[in-house]
Protein backbone atom coordinates (compact mmCIF):
# COMPACT_ATOMS: atom_id res chain seq x y z
CA UNK A 1 0.00 0.00 0.00
CA UNK A 2 0.84 3.73 -0.96
CA UNK A 3 -0.76 5.04 2.10
CA UNK A 4 2.58 6.16 4.79
CA UNK A 5 -0.34 6.50 7.86
CA UNK A 6 -1.50 2.44 6.97
CA UNK A 7 0.98 0.55 5.32
CA UNK A 8 -0.60 -2.25 5.45
CA UNK A 9 -4.28 -1.05 5.70
CA UNK A 10 -6.30 0.04 8.63
CA UNK A 11 -7.53 -2.51 10.58
CA UNK A 12 -10.97 -4.28 9.87
CA UNK A 13 -12.52 -5.82 12.50
CA UNK A 14 -13.22 -9.92 11.57
CA UNK A 15 -16.52 -10.69 11.70
CA UNK A 16 -15.66 -14.19 13.40
CA UNK A 17 -11.97 -15.82 14.54
CA UNK A 18 -11.52 -19.19 14.15
CA UNK A 19 -9.05 -21.31 15.94
CA UNK A 20 -6.58 -21.25 12.91
CA UNK A 21 -6.79 -17.43 12.87
CA UNK A 22 -6.43 -16.93 16.71
CA UNK A 23 -3.34 -19.01 16.38
CA UNK A 24 -2.24 -16.90 13.87
CA UNK A 25 -3.04 -14.01 15.99
CA UNK A 26 -1.04 -15.01 18.67
CA UNK A 27 2.06 -15.73 16.72
CA UNK A 28 2.25 -12.05 15.36
CA UNK A 29 2.17 -10.86 18.54
CA UNK A 30 4.68 -12.93 19.74
CA UNK A 31 6.64 -11.93 16.91
CA UNK A 32 6.39 -8.59 17.12
CA UNK A 33 9.54 -7.60 19.51
CA UNK A 34 11.67 -9.64 17.21
CA UNK A 35 10.90 -8.07 13.87
CA UNK A 36 10.80 -4.38 15.65
CA UNK A 37 14.34 -4.75 17.04
CA UNK A 38 15.16 -6.40 14.18
CA UNK A 39 14.07 -3.66 11.66
CA UNK A 40 15.70 -0.69 13.72
CA UNK A 41 18.53 -2.68 14.87
CA UNK A 42 22.12 -0.76 14.20
CA UNK A 43 20.28 2.52 13.70
CA UNK A 44 21.69 5.64 14.76
CA UNK A 45 20.36 8.27 16.48
CA UNK A 46 19.59 10.35 13.54
CA UNK A 47 17.51 7.86 12.16
CA UNK A 48 15.83 7.17 15.60
CA UNK A 49 14.97 10.55 15.52
CA UNK A 50 13.09 10.51 11.81
CA UNK A 51 9.35 10.58 11.37
CA UNK A 52 8.56 7.66 9.76
CA UNK A 53 6.04 9.72 7.54
CA UNK A 54 5.62 13.75 7.30
CA UNK A 55 3.88 14.60 10.10
CA UNK A 56 4.13 11.66 11.99
CA UNK A 57 5.55 10.63 15.20
CA UNK A 58 9.99 9.71 14.63
CA UNK A 59 10.79 6.06 14.71
CA UNK A 60 11.76 6.75 18.57
CA UNK A 61 8.49 7.76 19.76
CA UNK A 62 6.94 4.75 17.85
CA UNK A 63 9.11 2.44 19.62
CA UNK A 64 8.11 3.38 22.87
CA UNK A 65 4.55 3.83 22.18
CA UNK A 66 4.50 0.21 21.30
CA UNK A 67 5.02 -0.96 24.36
CA UNK A 68 3.00 1.75 25.52
CA UNK A 69 0.07 0.38 23.54
CA UNK A 70 0.42 -2.94 24.44
CA UNK A 71 0.79 -2.71 28.31
CA UNK A 72 -2.77 -1.20 28.30
CA UNK A 73 -3.52 -3.96 26.15
CA UNK A 74 -2.02 -6.51 28.34
CA UNK A 75 -3.93 -4.97 31.43
CA UNK A 76 -7.52 -4.57 29.49
CA UNK A 77 -7.37 -8.64 28.41
CA UNK A 78 -6.90 -9.20 31.98
CA UNK A 79 -9.49 -6.88 33.05
CA UNK A 80 -11.75 -8.24 30.65
CA UNK A 81 -10.64 -12.47 31.77
CA UNK A 82 -11.46 -11.16 35.86
CA UNK A 83 -14.63 -8.87 35.83
CA UNK A 84 -18.05 -8.84 33.36
CA UNK A 85 -17.51 -7.03 30.11
CA UNK A 86 -15.18 -4.27 31.98
CA UNK A 87 -15.45 -0.23 29.93
CA UNK A 88 -12.09 0.22 29.96
CA UNK A 89 -9.73 3.51 29.87
CA UNK A 90 -8.83 4.89 27.03
CA UNK A 91 -5.66 6.84 26.70
CA UNK A 92 -4.48 9.96 24.77
CA UNK A 93 -1.76 7.96 22.70
CA UNK A 94 -0.44 11.49 20.76
CA UNK A 95 0.17 12.79 24.15
CA UNK A 96 2.07 10.05 25.97
CA UNK A 97 4.38 9.90 23.05
CA UNK A 98 5.18 13.64 23.65
CA UNK A 99 6.60 13.22 27.18
CA UNK A 100 10.21 13.13 28.17
CA UNK A 101 10.11 9.19 28.63
CA UNK A 102 9.15 9.16 24.62
CA UNK A 103 11.72 11.41 23.57
CA UNK A 104 14.20 10.45 25.58
CA UNK A 105 14.66 7.20 27.40
CA UNK A 106 17.16 5.03 24.82
CA UNK A 107 15.46 2.66 22.65
CA UNK A 108 16.41 -0.55 23.62
CA UNK A 109 15.02 0.04 27.40
CA UNK A 110 11.37 -0.17 25.47
CA UNK A 111 12.36 -3.25 22.94
CA UNK A 112 13.76 -4.76 26.33
CA UNK A 113 10.04 -3.79 28.05
CA UNK A 114 7.93 -5.13 24.53
CA UNK A 115 9.81 -8.02 24.64
CA UNK A 116 9.32 -9.14 28.25
CA UNK A 117 5.97 -7.94 28.05
CA UNK A 118 5.11 -9.77 25.23
CA UNK A 119 6.71 -13.44 26.82
CA UNK A 120 3.95 -12.40 29.46
CA UNK A 121 0.90 -11.81 26.74
CA UNK A 122 1.70 -15.03 24.96
CA UNK A 123 2.01 -17.32 27.78
CA UNK A 124 -1.41 -15.92 29.03
CA UNK A 125 -2.82 -15.62 25.78
CA UNK A 126 -1.98 -19.77 24.97
CA UNK A 127 -3.09 -20.60 28.18
CA UNK A 128 -6.70 -19.36 27.34
CA UNK A 129 -9.67 -21.61 25.79
CA UNK A 130 -12.46 -21.05 23.50
CA UNK A 131 -14.53 -19.57 26.39
CA UNK A 132 -12.06 -16.49 27.86
CA UNK A 133 -12.04 -15.33 23.85
CA UNK A 134 -15.26 -15.10 23.91
CA UNK A 135 -15.53 -12.62 26.96
CA UNK A 136 -16.16 -9.10 26.35
CA UNK A 137 -15.27 -5.60 26.71
CA UNK A 138 -16.27 -2.40 25.91
CA UNK A 139 -14.34 0.73 24.57
CA UNK A 140 -16.01 3.87 25.28
CA UNK A 141 -15.39 5.64 22.20
CA UNK A 142 -17.19 2.41 20.27
CA UNK A 143 -20.49 2.84 22.01
CA UNK A 144 -22.10 0.32 23.32
CA UNK A 145 -21.23 -2.41 21.54
CA UNK A 146 -18.79 -5.23 23.33
CA UNK A 147 -15.84 -6.31 21.48
CA UNK A 148 -14.68 -9.74 22.36
CA UNK A 149 -11.14 -10.82 23.02
CA UNK A 150 -10.72 -12.81 19.91
CA UNK A 151 -10.78 -8.79 18.65
CA UNK A 152 -8.56 -7.47 21.04
CA UNK A 153 -5.78 -9.90 20.35
CA UNK A 154 -6.59 -9.29 16.17
CA UNK A 155 -6.01 -5.70 16.47
CA UNK A 156 -3.06 -6.15 18.45
CA UNK A 157 -1.72 -8.68 15.96
CA UNK A 158 -2.26 -5.93 13.34
CA UNK A 159 -1.00 -3.39 15.23
CA UNK A 160 2.40 -4.86 15.70
CA UNK A 161 2.58 -5.23 12.20
CA UNK A 162 1.20 -1.99 11.50
CA UNK A 163 4.21 -0.38 13.41
CA UNK A 164 6.79 -2.63 12.08
CA UNK A 165 5.91 -1.87 8.39
CA UNK A 166 6.12 2.07 8.99
CA UNK A 167 9.63 1.54 9.83
CA UNK A 168 10.21 -0.90 7.18
CA UNK A 169 8.82 0.90 4.79
CA UNK A 170 10.98 4.28 6.29
CA UNK A 171 14.46 2.48 5.69
CA UNK A 172 13.27 1.11 2.29
CA UNK A 173 12.22 4.73 0.74
CA UNK A 174 15.21 6.28 2.66
CA UNK A 175 17.61 3.93 1.15
CA UNK A 176 18.95 2.40 4.71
Amino acid sequence: MDDLRFPIGPFELPAHVDAAARAGHIQSIADTPGAIAGAVHGWSDERLDTPYRPGGWTVRQLLHHVPDSHMNAYVRLKLALTEDTPTIKPYDEARWAELPDSRQTPVAVSLQMLDLLHRRWVTLLRAMDERDFARTWKHPERGDRALTLDHMVALYAWHGRHHTAHITRLADRMGW
